[in-house]
């Protein structure tokens, strides 16, 4: 269900029923930046030996060539860890070690809860609440308890309250508080008196509590079925923790927050709020937009223009001619909000396309000499730009040796002060950076590699990678900006390992990153040229995004919508 300790030292909670909602992607995204944060904490307060100026390895640093000691010191010291960003709320996880009535005791990772002790009085309960409030953004919170009580009958409580409610009452007794109850099968809202609502339970129960957030109701299961809606109108003042309260020593609860599957199908319940969403969307009226075309003609006009924009000429040109013949067909307008390009702007587009399509393939070498070419301009008025592409084509070099070194047949042999090239987390501070990075690479010419091309095209790149390495941080090592010397430090820490595809940094390296850099470069491009630097269809959709993103942070409709996984992709499975 989530990350392991060994991938992450933020254990990641995904409930089924969340996956693919956009909730959860901004929770894995937290998770992933926390993760690089204490990465990158370890390195700078020397979680692995610290600094090599105290190691062992490193009495040979005051021989070093002065001009090689850049790249080193960029990968030893590093500048102060990042902030990251903790507005996403998290998820309920375990039951809080502080926020219990004395007297319960929290075992199994936080997972279970016992009464110990007597049994409590009339008016008297223990209760506990999670760790983290049930977050609105998810749009329907649900977590299930199994009974766990030593005789037929239990006096248990389980529902959610907010914070500064007593713990000394079972949930439902209180204001801000509410419940349902094993001994009488009565629900409570913020009052002793309940109210009948469905059957008792007691031991070997699965009782569940869910919210949905965007009706303001909440609702009860048993044993996975649905005993329907318990409480309208839950406000939206407050935080809402889960929480639970029983009366008898010896009963225990165990607490299901989503690290394993639920009895009740919450998933097909998610579906179906979905189906709703989408339904609402689809009938949506769009009578009202403000544009020259009707919608077909402005979708058109939208996706021509997109196409435009990015470069794609001859997709562009297949398109106007399609909608043209449909148009044709069917006897509409619809072909005049679609435009061509003139003769000049097919020109451009080409040589953007072909700058983008060098980028996309990984020639960053081709991309900068074809921009210089075009719009010498560009790369000058942008240094930022530039600098990511310098460093991406470092970046390409590492990733062609790694799938060299994959590809090679030589034996491996451990390197010089113990640095292995089997290992896959070998860091910096392990290694000898001195002949690394000093380009002095004659030991490794005793390796056997008669007969392999691939190894000594594997030595040569090397080589060039390092030669490279050092050009790129004499031209940026003396950069004030924080974020060029963050990006050089963790694109030049790649070449401590052999396999960069299998080291903690292998995210840098994934075709995916080619996508930024191209489409970073493609707008200063249009900007030089006075045009928009998005297309009119990506604005829309991030608009749609910002939109969609303020309308789930109360838990309205957007908590239900991704935009991109439940509209782009159109899967109505989601």
């Amino acid at each position: 269900m989530g990350l392991s300790n060994q991938e992450s030292p933020f254990p990641l909670l995904a409930p089924s029923y969340l996956r693919g909602t956009r909730y959860l992607e901004q929770v894995e995204a937290s998770q992933r930046a926390k993760a690089a944060a204490q990465r990158e904490a370890r390195s700078s307060n020397g979680g692995n030996g610290g600094s090599l100026s105290a190691s062992p390895s490193n009495s040979n640093l005051s021989k070093m060539n002065t001009s090689h000691r850049g790249i080193t010191q960029d990968v030893i010291e590093r500048a102060p860890p990042f902030t990251v960003d903790d507005s996403v709320p998290q998820l309920p996880s375990r039951w809080s070690d502080i926020d219990k009535w004395a007297g319960l005791e929290i075992t199994g990772d936080g997972l279970h809860v016992r009464l110990t002790g007597s049994s409590k009085g009339t008016d008297e309960a223990a209760a506990v609440r999670a760790d983290h409030p049930m977050p609105r953004e998810c749009g329907i919170y649900y977590y299930e308890t199994t009974i766990h009580s030593r005789g037929k009958e239990a006096l248990i409580g389980i529902g959610f309250s907010a914070r500064k409610v007593i713990l000394n009452k079972l949930p439902g007794w209180e204001e801000h508080s509410w419940a349902y109850h094993s001994d009488d099968g009565y629900i409570f809202r913020c009052t002793p008196s309940g109210r009948d609502y469905g059957p008792r339970f007691a031991n070997g129960d699965v009782i569940g509590c869910g919210v949905n957030f965007r009706t303001g109701s909440a609702f009860f299961t048993k044993n996975g079925v649905n005993l329907g809606t318990a409480f309208n109108d839950i406000g939206r003042d407050k935080p809402y923790y889960p929480s639970v309260g029983m009366k008898k020593a010896g009963d225990y609860l165990q607490v299901n927050f989503g690290d394993k599957p639920f009895v009740f199908d919450i998933d097909g319940m998610m579906r179906d709020e979905k189906a709703i969403i989408r339904e609402e969307i689809s009938k949506a009226n769009t009578s009202t937009l403000h544009s020259p075309f009707d919608e077909s003609a402005l979708i058109q006009e939208l996706i021509a223009q997109f196409l435009a924009h990015d470069g794609y000429v001859e997709t562009a040109k297949a398109f106007a001619e399609e909608v043209r013949d449909e148009s044709r067909l069917l006897k509409t307008n619809i072909s005049q909000g679609v435009r061509g390009n003139d003769p000049e702007e097919d020109v451009d587009a080409i040589h953007r396309q072909q700058i983008r399509a060098s980028i996309l393939e990984g020639d960053i070498d081709q991309a900068l000499k074809l921009t210089s070419a075009y719009y010498p301009s560009v790369l000058r008025d942008n240094e930022n730009i530039y600098f990511k592409l310098r460093c991406r084509k470092f970046i390409e070099m590492i990733r062609t040796c790694s799938m060299l070194s994959s590809a090679s047949t030589f034996p491996r042999k451990p390197a010089p002060n113990g640095f292995s090239r089997k290992g896959k987390n070998a860091l910096p501070q392990e290694m000898d950076v001195d002949s690394h990075f000093s380009g002095d690479t004659d030991n490794w010419d005793s390796m056997d590699t008669e007969g392999s091309d691939t190894n000594a095209k594997y030595s040569s790149l090397t080589r060039e990678t390092i030669e490279y390495g050092q050009e790129l941080n004499s031209e940026f090592s003396s950069d004030p900006r924080r974020e060029v010397q963050k990006a050089l430090q963790d694109t030049f820490a790649l070449i401590a390992y052999t396999d960069a595809t299998q080291s903690n940094l292998a995210s840098l390296l994934e075709v995916s990153g080619r996508v930024p850099v191209a489409e970073e470069l493609n707008s200063a491009i249009l900007v030089s040229l006075g045009k928009s630097s998005s297309a009119a269809l990506e604005r829309v959709y991030k608009q749609s995004e910002a939109l969609v993103s303020e309308l789930s942070n109360s838990g309205g409709a957007g908590a239900f919508i991704n935009i991109r996984e439940d509209i782009l992709r159109d899967d109505p499975s989601r």
